[in-house]
Protein backbone atom coordinates (compact mmCIF):
# COMPACT_ATOMS: atom_id res chain seq x y z
CA UNK A 1 0.00 0.00 0.00
CA UNK A 2 1.27 3.40 -0.74
CA UNK A 3 1.76 5.84 1.92
CA UNK A 4 0.39 9.33 1.82
CA UNK A 5 3.94 11.86 1.36
CA UNK A 6 1.59 15.53 1.55
CA UNK A 7 1.43 15.55 5.32
CA UNK A 8 5.52 14.02 5.93
CA UNK A 9 7.64 16.49 7.34
CA UNK A 10 11.36 16.12 6.25
CA UNK A 11 12.59 13.74 8.56
CA UNK A 12 10.29 11.60 8.56
CA UNK A 13 10.19 10.86 4.44
CA UNK A 14 14.17 10.78 5.15
CA UNK A 15 13.23 7.61 7.24
CA UNK A 16 11.09 6.30 4.76
CA UNK A 17 14.20 6.59 1.54
CA UNK A 18 16.38 3.88 2.98
CA UNK A 19 19.92 4.51 1.21
CA UNK A 20 19.30 7.81 -0.14
CA UNK A 21 20.57 11.10 1.12
CA UNK A 22 19.20 13.60 4.17
CA UNK A 23 18.73 16.33 1.31
CA UNK A 24 16.68 14.03 -0.59
CA UNK A 25 13.81 14.44 1.59
CA UNK A 26 14.44 18.14 1.93
CA UNK A 27 14.09 18.25 -1.76
CA UNK A 28 11.12 16.37 -2.07
CA UNK A 29 9.35 18.06 0.73
CA UNK A 30 10.27 21.66 -0.93
CA UNK A 31 8.56 20.79 -4.04
CA UNK A 32 5.25 19.82 -2.72
CA UNK A 33 5.53 22.08 0.24
CA UNK A 34 6.90 25.52 -1.31
CA UNK A 35 6.46 25.16 -5.07
CA UNK A 36 3.53 23.20 -5.15
CA UNK A 37 4.72 20.21 -6.98
CA UNK A 38 2.42 17.44 -7.33
CA UNK A 39 3.46 15.05 -9.59
CA UNK A 40 6.89 13.27 -8.58
CA UNK A 41 7.80 13.19 -12.39
CA UNK A 42 8.18 16.93 -12.03
CA UNK A 43 10.50 16.94 -9.66
CA UNK A 44 13.34 17.39 -12.02
CA UNK A 45 16.64 17.63 -9.45
CA UNK A 46 15.84 13.89 -8.24
CA UNK A 47 17.52 10.53 -10.43
CA UNK A 48 15.20 9.44 -12.31
CA UNK A 49 15.50 5.91 -10.39
CA UNK A 50 14.02 7.84 -7.31
CA UNK A 51 10.79 9.53 -9.28
CA UNK A 52 10.29 6.17 -9.99
CA UNK A 53 10.83 4.57 -6.69
CA UNK A 54 8.95 7.69 -5.20
CA UNK A 55 5.96 7.14 -7.33
CA UNK A 56 5.48 3.37 -6.51
CA UNK A 57 5.47 3.91 -2.98
CA UNK A 58 3.75 7.42 -2.19
CA UNK A 59 0.98 9.58 -2.99
CA UNK A 60 0.13 12.89 -3.16
CA UNK A 61 -3.13 14.03 -1.94
CA UNK A 62 -5.17 16.53 -3.86
CA UNK A 63 -7.92 18.82 -3.47
CA UNK A 64 -9.54 18.51 -7.14
CA UNK A 65 -11.55 22.65 -7.38
CA UNK A 66 -15.11 20.98 -9.13
CA UNK A 67 -16.61 24.22 -8.70
CA UNK A 68 -15.08 28.10 -8.17
CA UNK A 69 -17.04 31.04 -8.17
CA UNK A 70 -15.74 34.53 -8.19
CA UNK A 71 -17.48 37.64 -6.29
CA UNK A 72 -17.65 40.07 -8.93
CA UNK A 73 -18.10 43.17 -5.86
CA UNK A 74 -14.94 41.98 -4.42
CA UNK A 75 -12.81 39.44 -6.17
CA UNK A 76 -13.55 36.52 -2.98
CA UNK A 77 -13.11 33.24 -4.79
CA UNK A 78 -14.98 30.25 -3.31
CA UNK A 79 -13.82 26.77 -3.95
CA UNK A 80 -16.04 22.99 -3.96
CA UNK A 81 -13.10 20.39 -4.01
CA UNK A 82 -13.26 16.89 -3.91
CA UNK A 83 -11.32 15.13 -1.48
CA UNK A 84 -11.53 11.64 -2.77
CA UNK A 85 -14.63 10.38 -0.79
CA UNK A 86 -15.60 13.95 0.47
CA UNK A 87 -16.40 17.58 -0.34
CA UNK A 88 -14.22 20.23 1.48
CA UNK A 89 -14.90 24.42 1.03
CA UNK A 90 -12.33 27.26 0.71
CA UNK A 91 -13.08 30.63 0.07
CA UNK A 92 -9.85 33.09 -0.93
CA UNK A 93 -10.56 36.76 0.35
CA UNK A 94 -8.30 39.51 -0.94
CA UNK A 95 -7.53 42.24 1.49
CA UNK A 96 -5.00 45.29 0.85
CA UNK A 97 -2.42 43.62 3.14
CA UNK A 98 -2.56 40.59 1.33
CA UNK A 99 -4.20 37.46 0.47
CA UNK A 100 -6.12 35.37 3.55
CA UNK A 101 -7.66 31.31 2.30
CA UNK A 102 -10.32 30.06 4.54
CA UNK A 103 -10.07 26.17 4.62
CA UNK A 104 -12.55 23.02 5.99
CA UNK A 105 -10.96 20.80 8.95
CA UNK A 106 -13.92 18.59 8.47
CA UNK A 107 -16.42 17.26 5.60
CA UNK A 108 -19.57 18.56 7.51
CA UNK A 109 -19.65 19.33 11.21
CA UNK A 110 -20.78 18.00 14.52
CA UNK A 111 -21.58 20.87 16.44
CA UNK A 112 -24.68 21.86 14.94
CA UNK A 113 -24.80 25.77 15.38
CA UNK A 114 -27.97 26.49 13.92
CA UNK A 115 -26.97 29.83 12.54
CA UNK A 116 -23.92 27.83 10.40
CA UNK A 117 -24.32 25.58 6.64
CA UNK A 118 -21.55 23.85 7.57
CA UNK A 119 -23.95 21.41 10.01
CA UNK A 120 -26.18 20.84 7.01
CA UNK A 121 -26.29 17.14 6.02
CA UNK A 122 -24.17 16.25 8.80
CA UNK A 123 -20.78 14.96 9.38
CA UNK A 124 -18.61 12.59 6.69
CA UNK A 125 -15.25 12.69 8.29
CA UNK A 126 -11.97 14.61 9.72
CA UNK A 127 -9.97 15.91 7.36
CA UNK A 128 -6.01 14.70 7.02
CA UNK A 129 -3.42 17.00 7.65
CA UNK A 130 -2.58 16.76 3.68
CA UNK A 131 -5.98 17.46 2.86
CA UNK A 132 -5.87 20.92 4.95
CA UNK A 133 -2.71 21.75 3.21
CA UNK A 134 -3.90 20.96 -0.50
CA UNK A 135 -6.51 23.05 0.01
CA UNK A 136 -4.47 26.00 0.82
CA UNK A 137 -2.50 25.33 -2.11
CA UNK A 138 -5.27 26.07 -4.38
CA UNK A 139 -4.96 29.50 -2.91
CA UNK A 140 -1.63 30.60 -3.27
CA UNK A 141 -0.06 32.94 -3.11
CA UNK A 142 -1.37 34.35 0.16
CA UNK A 143 -0.48 35.75 3.55
CA UNK A 144 -2.76 34.07 6.16
CA UNK A 145 -4.27 30.76 6.65
CA UNK A 146 -7.76 31.01 8.81
CA UNK A 147 -8.97 27.63 10.15
CA UNK A 148 -12.84 28.77 10.17
CA UNK A 149 -14.79 26.88 7.50
CA UNK A 150 -16.53 23.73 7.06
CA UNK A 151 -16.19 21.91 10.56
CA UNK A 152 -14.46 22.24 14.60
CA UNK A 153 -10.80 22.24 14.12
CA UNK A 154 -10.11 21.56 17.61
CA UNK A 155 -12.43 18.40 16.81
CA UNK A 156 -9.96 17.09 14.98
CA UNK A 157 -6.94 18.18 17.55
CA UNK A 158 -3.92 16.23 15.89
CA UNK A 159 -4.31 16.98 12.73
CA UNK A 160 -4.85 20.49 12.98
CA UNK A 161 -1.87 20.21 14.61
CA UNK A 162 0.21 18.62 12.02
CA UNK A 163 -1.14 20.91 9.33
CA UNK A 164 0.50 23.67 11.85
CA UNK A 165 3.50 22.06 11.62
CA UNK A 166 3.80 21.47 8.25
CA UNK A 167 2.90 24.81 6.97
CA UNK A 168 5.03 26.96 9.17
CA UNK A 169 8.15 24.38 8.14
CA UNK A 170 10.83 26.69 6.87
CA UNK A 171 11.84 24.39 4.45
CA UNK A 172 8.26 24.57 3.45
CA UNK A 173 5.48 27.47 3.38
CA UNK A 174 6.99 28.75 5.83
CA UNK A 175 4.11 31.03 7.33
CA UNK A 176 4.22 32.51 10.72
CA UNK A 177 2.36 31.07 13.17
CA UNK A 178 0.93 34.56 13.73
CA UNK A 179 -0.43 34.21 10.11
CA UNK A 180 -2.56 31.31 11.57
CA UNK A 181 -5.84 31.48 12.83
CA UNK A 182 -7.43 28.92 14.52
CA UNK A 183 -11.34 28.56 14.99
CA UNK A 184 -13.22 26.95 17.76
CA UNK A 185 -16.69 27.01 19.30
CA UNK A 186 -15.36 26.28 22.94
CA UNK A 187 -14.39 22.94 23.12
CA UNK A 188 -12.74 23.45 26.52
CA UNK A 189 -10.35 20.72 27.34
CA UNK A 190 -8.76 21.43 23.91
CA UNK A 191 -8.06 24.87 24.45
CA UNK A 192 -6.39 23.76 27.64
CA UNK A 193 -4.45 21.16 25.55
CA UNK A 194 -3.47 23.55 23.02
CA UNK A 195 -2.63 26.51 25.97
CA UNK A 196 0.40 24.01 26.59
CA UNK A 197 1.98 23.85 23.04
CA UNK A 198 2.35 27.54 23.63
CA UNK A 199 1.97 28.48 19.58
CA UNK A 200 2.19 31.96 17.99
CA UNK A 201 -1.28 31.18 16.04
CA UNK A 202 -4.61 33.46 17.22
CA UNK A 203 -7.02 31.23 18.76
CA UNK A 204 -10.36 32.86 17.76
CA UNK A 205 -13.57 31.84 20.16
CA UNK A 206 -16.91 31.82 18.48
CA UNK A 207 -19.14 33.55 21.18
CA UNK A 208 -21.88 35.16 19.53
CA UNK A 209 -23.81 35.65 22.68
CA UNK A 210 -22.82 37.05 26.37
CA UNK A 211 -25.08 34.52 28.86
CA UNK A 212 -25.49 31.35 28.56
CA UNK A 213 -29.13 30.98 28.57
CA UNK A 214 -29.00 32.94 24.45
CA UNK A 215 -25.55 31.06 23.55
CA UNK A 216 -27.71 27.68 23.92
CA UNK A 217 -30.35 28.42 21.68
CA UNK A 218 -28.47 27.81 18.58
CA UNK A 219 -25.14 27.08 19.87
CA UNK A 220 -25.39 22.94 21.29
CA UNK A 221 -21.69 22.59 23.00
CA UNK A 222 -23.07 25.65 24.89
CA UNK A 223 -24.33 23.21 27.02
CA UNK A 224 -21.58 20.94 27.46
CA UNK A 225 -19.01 23.88 28.32
CA UNK A 226 -21.44 26.73 29.83
CA UNK A 227 -19.24 29.98 30.12
CA UNK A 228 -18.13 29.61 33.44
CA UNK A 229 -16.13 26.78 32.11
CA UNK A 230 -15.15 28.59 28.76
CA UNK A 231 -14.47 32.02 29.78
CA UNK A 232 -11.22 31.16 32.65
CA UNK A 233 -10.27 28.55 29.95
CA UNK A 234 -10.08 32.18 27.26
CA UNK A 235 -8.59 33.66 30.13
CA UNK A 236 -5.60 30.43 31.05
CA UNK A 237 -5.19 30.54 26.92
CA UNK A 238 -4.00 34.21 26.47
CA UNK A 239 -1.94 34.22 30.12
CA UNK A 240 -0.35 30.95 28.99
CA UNK A 241 0.58 32.19 25.58
CA UNK A 242 0.85 35.34 25.95
CA UNK A 243 -1.29 35.98 22.41
CA UNK A 244 -4.50 38.02 22.22
CA UNK A 245 -7.38 36.28 21.88
CA UNK A 246 -10.30 36.82 19.08
CA UNK A 247 -14.06 36.80 20.34
CA UNK A 248 -16.14 36.29 17.15
CA UNK A 249 -19.51 37.52 17.67
CA UNK A 250 -21.96 37.15 14.73
CA UNK A 251 -25.02 39.50 14.98
CA UNK A 252 -28.24 38.35 14.91
CA UNK A 253 -31.21 41.36 14.81
CA UNK A 254 -33.36 41.51 17.66
CA UNK A 255 -31.28 38.28 19.04
CA UNK A 256 -28.44 39.27 20.34
CA UNK A 257 -27.71 42.85 19.07
CA UNK A 258 -28.66 45.35 21.65
CA UNK A 259 -26.87 47.60 23.31
CA UNK A 260 -27.71 45.56 26.60
CA UNK A 261 -26.13 42.47 25.40
CA UNK A 262 -23.07 44.75 24.25
CA UNK A 263 -22.57 45.85 27.56
CA UNK A 264 -22.91 41.94 29.11
CA UNK A 265 -20.24 41.12 26.82
CA UNK A 266 -18.06 43.75 28.04
CA UNK A 267 -18.58 42.61 31.83
CA UNK A 268 -17.47 38.86 30.84
CA UNK A 269 -14.68 39.71 28.76
CA UNK A 270 -13.33 42.23 31.35
CA UNK A 271 -9.71 41.95 32.48
CA UNK A 272 -9.17 39.27 29.27
CA UNK A 273 -6.41 40.13 26.70
CA UNK A 274 -8.51 39.76 23.88
CA UNK A 275 -10.73 41.79 20.98
CA UNK A 276 -13.90 41.25 19.50
CA UNK A 277 -14.91 40.95 15.98
CA UNK A 278 -18.20 41.68 15.31
CA UNK A 279 -20.00 40.08 12.43
CA UNK A 280 -23.09 40.29 10.55
CA UNK A 281 -24.41 37.27 10.38
CA UNK A 282 -24.74 34.74 7.19
CA UNK A 283 -28.38 34.05 6.51
CA UNK A 284 -28.49 30.93 6.37
CA UNK A 285 -32.31 30.43 7.11
CA UNK A 286 -35.38 31.95 8.26
CA UNK A 287 -34.37 32.16 12.09
CA UNK A 288 -31.99 35.00 12.01
CA UNK A 289 -31.20 37.89 9.75
CA UNK A 290 -28.02 40.70 9.55
CA UNK A 291 -28.42 43.44 12.09
CA UNK A 292 -28.32 46.94 10.43
CA UNK A 293 -25.20 48.65 10.22
CA UNK A 294 -26.26 51.36 12.58
CA UNK A 295 -27.01 48.73 14.99
CA UNK A 296 -23.36 47.66 14.60
CA UNK A 297 -21.93 50.73 14.87
CA UNK A 298 -23.38 51.10 18.73
CA UNK A 299 -22.72 47.83 19.84
CA UNK A 300 -18.68 48.60 18.42
CA UNK A 301 -19.00 51.91 20.05
CA UNK A 302 -20.36 50.14 23.79
CA UNK A 303 -16.88 47.84 23.18
CA UNK A 304 -14.80 50.43 22.70
CA UNK A 305 -15.78 52.85 25.02
CA UNK A 306 -15.36 49.82 27.57
CA UNK A 307 -11.58 49.56 26.42
CA UNK A 308 -12.28 46.40 24.48
CA UNK A 309 -10.57 46.64 21.33
CA UNK A 310 -12.90 46.04 18.56
CA UNK A 311 -13.59 45.57 14.62
CA UNK A 312 -16.65 44.76 12.06
CA UNK A 313 -15.42 42.47 9.13
CA UNK A 314 -15.99 43.52 5.90
CA UNK A 315 -18.99 40.99 4.72
CA UNK A 316 -17.65 38.99 1.37
CA UNK A 317 -18.67 36.80 -1.01
CA UNK A 318 -22.17 36.89 -0.42
CA UNK A 319 -23.32 37.15 -3.79
CA UNK A 320 -21.35 33.40 -4.15
CA UNK A 321 -22.73 31.03 -0.98
CA UNK A 322 -19.41 32.21 0.21
CA UNK A 323 -20.78 31.15 4.02
CA UNK A 324 -19.38 27.56 5.58
CA UNK A 325 -20.76 24.84 4.16
CA UNK A 326 -23.32 26.12 1.66
CA UNK A 327 -21.52 24.90 -1.59
CA UNK A 328 -20.83 21.54 -0.15
CA UNK A 329 -24.86 21.08 1.15
CA UNK A 330 -25.90 22.40 -2.35
CA UNK A 331 -23.43 19.63 -4.22
CA UNK A 332 -24.77 16.85 -1.72
CA UNK A 333 -28.65 17.86 -2.16
CA UNK A 334 -27.53 17.82 -6.13
CA UNK A 335 -26.50 14.53 -5.95
CA UNK A 336 -29.44 12.75 -3.82
CA UNK A 337 -31.82 14.57 -6.42
CA UNK A 338 -29.80 13.05 -9.41
CA UNK A 339 -30.11 9.43 -7.69
CA UNK A 340 -33.54 9.94 -7.49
Amino acid sequence: MKTEILSLLPHEIAELMLGQPKYRAEQIFEWLHKKNVFSFDKMLNLPKSLRDELEKSFFITKANVIEKQISQKDDTVKFLTQLNDAYAESVLMRYKHGNSVCISTQAGCKMGCKFCASTMNGFHRNLTAAEYCAQVYNAVPLKNIVLMGCGEPLDNFDETLRFIELITHPKGTNISGRNITVSTCGLVPQIYALAEKELQITLAISLHAPTDEIRQLFMPIAKTYPLIELIPACRHYAEKTGRRLTFEYALSRGFNDSPAHAKALCNLLKGILCHVNLIPINKTSDDYSPTPPRAIEIFANILQENKIPTTIRRSLGGEINAACGQLRSRQIIRLKTARL
